[in-house]
């Protein structure tokens, strides 16, 4: 089984395209793997289990030529929705045969799909959004946490990044997923300064061209800025962050888009601005120790 360490090791940029209900589909999952970081995409984005297979044997298809062409792949990652999920047996299934990297569950414990995902070969990291939640998930052997803070587009958490972080940090010091307000490249060094192994971008691959969303509702991401995002509750009940001005979901992060573009433009851009910040870092604590 590759392990998470060995995930968050292999990756130059530290970063999860983070799957998002309606529009993560097998483009934007497949061209983020290519471009170097981890793809995800929710189980339930697909109807069918036909069409689950069909998406993963594509995605898989297009990193395989990817690598045979030369190009750094970054890993393939699925999100299995817990609660009110029938068809979760017949998933694991697929995500066992098509060899994918690892499970990111959510909305529900993820105590039923460890034994079977791990005897698969497939870690599972999973989104929690409180401390009670994060005890709970690793005492059901998860091998990562996903830190659902506030701010998060669609479901999102209550707590502050900054203090989530520093409270898991002091009790578990496995791979720690910060999801909610990464930005850009300092943002995502930021959280990695403050003990986190990823980060979650959701908002802003919606504005990729390969994202599935409308051209009105990735236009509005553009011209809309934190204070156009607000709380509502999500059909299932839970918190969710969403744009006032298209409907769709949106984090606060949505002030950092600043174009339609596509996947591989925007991950040489984080890429490109996570090397400044870590330069700046390092002149600053010259400044500082001199």
């Amino acid at each position: 089984m590759s392990s998470i360490a060995d995930v968050i090791a292999a990756l130059p940029l530290p970063l999860i395209c983070a799957p998002m209900t309606g529009v993560s589909g097998p483009e934007l999952t497949a061209a983020a793997c290519v471009a170097g970081v981890a793809g995800s995409f929710p189980t339930g984005n697909c109807r069918t289990s036909e069409e689950l297979e069909g998406w993963l044997a594509g995605i898989q298809a297009a990193r395989a030529a990817a690598s045979a062409a030369g190009r750094q792949v970054g890993p393939l990652a699925v999100n299995l929705i817990i609660r009110g999920n029938r068809r979760i047996a017949e998933d694991i299934d697929l995500i066992v045969k098509h060899g994918v990297d690892f499970v990111i569950t959510s909305v529900g414990s993820p105590a039923e799909v460890v034994g079977p995902l791990h005897a698969g070969g497939v870690s599972i990291i999973a989104d929690v959004a409180s401390m009670h939640h994060a005890a709970r998930a690793l005492e059901a052997g998860v091998d990562g946490l996903v830190l659902l803070t506030a701010g998060a587009g669609g479901h999102t958490g209550w707590a502050n990044g900054f203090a989530f972080v520093r409270a898991v940090r002091a009790e578990y010091a496995g791979p720690v997923v910060m999801a909610g307000g990464i930005s850009d490249g300092a943002a995502l060094w930021t959280a990695r300064v403050l003990g986190c192994d990823l980060g979650y971008m959701g908002t802003k691959f919606i504005a990729t061209v390969e994202a599935r969303g409308t051209p009105e509702y990735k236009a509005a991401l553009v011209t809309s800025s934190l204070d156009d995002v607000t709380l509502g509750i999500a059909p299932n009940g839970i918190a969710a962050s969403q744009l006032k001005t298209a409907g769709g979901s949106a984090g606060h992060s949505v002030s950092g888009v600043r174009a339609v573009t596509t996947a591989a433009a925007l991950v040489e851009t984080t890429r490109r601005e996570w090397f400044e910040a870590i330069r700046g870092t390092e002149a600053l604590a010259a400044k500082l120790l001199a």
